[in-house]
């Protein structure tokens, strides 16, 4: 029978440690390196993660003495390491964008019937008129369990949510959000 992988060289890999990769949240068994040539998959052997899980921060230089394996029923070659070691800190090349700002207008027949057409055609003229229409997402959801205070929109700027706000109230916020 035999190894799965056949061990080809040992590695010495300098790069920015972008993040963690695995299923599981508490279980990463690969890390993200952003090197020169692009992004590389480097396994982590059981005994390192959990002290990396603790000490490594997105964005961090580190050092990583591997060895590469080859899988000879498919010629896929995997990095793992044995050594990681913190060496610097350096901003992250690649910002995450923010996530669009959206607005939510409910479009269940209790707000429908109570204005909700209206303020969907007026929050839809407000956002043309102050050239917003295409920096936002206007989605059309179901009930949104407020139909007492009908008809309904939520404004989600980030993580931050305005519940009954007028479509002039909404521009302002998106202008001031976007500048």
């Amino acid at each position: 029978m035999g190894e799965k992988y056949l061990a080809l060289s040992e590695l010495n890999i300098e790069g920015q440690f972008l993040g963690f990769a695995g299923k599981k949240t508490q279980k990463y068994k690969h890390l993200q390196l952003g090197i020169s040539g692009g992004n590389i998959k480097v396994k982590i052997p059981k005994n390192l993660r959990c002290s990396l899980g603790l000490s490594l921060v997105p964005g961090e230089q580190i050092h990583i003495d591997a060895i590469s394996k080859l899988n000879p029923r498919n010629n896929k070659l995997k990095l793992e390491a044995y050594q990681i070691q913190a060496v610097g800190f350096c901003l992250l090349k690649q910002q995450l964008p923010q996530p669009k700002p959206k607005i939510m207008v409910c479009q269940k027949s209790g707000c429908l019937k109570r204005g909700g057409k209206g303020l969907l055609s007026d929050l839809e003229k407000t956002l043309g008129d102050h050239g917003l229409s295409d920096k936002v997402t206007i989605e059309h959801t179901n009930c949104q369990k407020r139909c007492s205070s009908a008809p309904n929109c939520v404004l989600m700027l980030g993580k931050k949510q305005y519940k009954k706000v007028h479509p002039e109230t909404i521009a302002s916020l998106l202008e001031n959000h976007l500048s």
